[in-house]
């Protein structure tokens, strides 16, 4: 997709210039280098970030699982000293 508009913007660039001399060609050429660094560093940036989000998602999935065990083991908890003052009332 950046490809194809890249292509379509270099195809309107030498439109519009019409017949282009050296010092045009090597300037394009250098914004088209300049180009290729910007995808390259934002492709890389977008990787980054693509795992840190995953990364984030594991730690979440993890801290879910704690917190439905803690919350398990304090409805155990309550029950059992439910029981106890049962018993304790019963005596």
């Amino acid at each position: 997709m950046k490809t194809i508009k890249l292509a379509t913007v270099m195809i309107v660039a030498g439109l519009a210039t019409g017949c282009a001399s050296t010092s045009d060609i090597d300037n394009l050429q250098s914004q088209i280098d300049e180009l290729k660094t910007q995808i390259s560093s934002a492709s890389s940036d977008a990787a980054s970030a693509q795992s840190s989000a995953a990364e984030a998602a594991a730690r979440a999935a993890a801290a879910e699982a704690a917190a439905n065990r803690a919350a398990q083991y304090a409805q155990e908890t309550n029950s059992k000293l439910d029981r106890m003052f049962k018993k304790s009332m019963m005596k």
